[in-house]
């Protein structure tokens, strides 16, 4: 057994070591990064205002349903401010998994042509959704200036809050992206998992308005942590839940730990199945 966890504590030391080395590749990064952004709206009209328009017009959609047919209960803050802090870390995560799942296939040109640590595609990717996430953030800003919503220190809290979202997105994104390269109907399950996901996260309601026994299913979906945690820094102007945080950041630890090593493992493959 003690062999065991010293072959456990050296696996994890040598993940550690692997992901601080990715420093020595940020202008790869870093371009590959702006090449994503770039490319994506290119040739598109409206260009980076698309960023802005899809989940403004998605908290309008839900908004209005929820309001005045489905009428959820939420008290405290406007509905389309609630909406909003809960829609945008959403859209962040599903557009980068979505993204990250496809980067392999779409960079097997670079796969085949030179050497370098496969996961920084994966990486740039899902850094391409954070500048996303930052522009329509602007929109939340302009939302709780016109509520009179005033941000409180707790506040502060939104930033490492998101970094453990990062560090989620970036295990699954991995793992989804190694496994999507040899089964590429992964990317089709992946797409209809994640609706189901959508409204097993409290996006547009609020875990209260669920029988108190099946609420814990909530606390195991690091998503639904992740949501309650940004609406009540920013919103109800309190500390997160730190138990189920906690949580959260243990899934996304192990997660990252399990994919990375994986991502290793298959990663002389890749090359060959691109």
């Amino acid at each position: 057994m003690a062999k065991t966890a010293t072959i456990s504590t050296r696996g994890q030391s040598n993940i550690l070591t692997q992901t601080l080395r990715l420093w020595k590749y940020r202008e790869l990064i870093k371009h590959l990064t702006l090449r994503e952004i770039r490319v994506r709206y290119k040739q598109s009209f409206l260009g980076i205002f698309w960023v802005v328009l899809n989940p403004f017009f998605q908290m309008i959609i839900i908004s209005f349903v929820f309001s005045y047919i489905v009428r959820v209960p939420v008290t405290g803050v406007p509905y389309t401010v609630f909406i909003y802090v809960g829609l945008l870390p959403w859209v962040c995560f599903s557009t980068a998994l979505t993204s990250s799942m496809g980067s392999l296939v779409e960079g097997g040109g670079l796969l085949k042509k030179i050497y370098f640590p496969r996961e920084i595609l994966i990486m740039s990717t899902i850094l391409a959704k954070v500048f996303d996430f930052g522009l329509s953030s602007v929109i939340l800003i302009l939302l709780m200036l016109f509520f009179g919503i005033v941000p409180s220190v707790h506040a502060l809290l939104f930033l490492p809050i998101f970094a453990v979202q990062l560090l989620f997105t970036l295990g699954l994104g991995m793992l989804l992206s190694a496994f999507n390269l040899f089964f590429r109907d992964i990317q089709y399950l992946i797409a209809l998992i994640l609706q189901l996901w959508f409204y097993l996260t409290p996006i547009a309601y609020t875990v209260e308005t669920f029988p108190e026994k099946y609420r814990w299913i909530f606390r195991l979906n690091p998503l639904s942590v992740f949501v309650n945690a940004y609406r009540q820094v920013l919103l109800t102007h309190d500390w997160p839940n730190w138990g189920s945080l906690g949580i959260a950041l243990l899934i996304s630890l192990l997660l990252y730990v399990v994919a990375f090593a994986i991502f290793k493992k298959l990663e002389g493959r890749f090359a060959d199945v691109v």
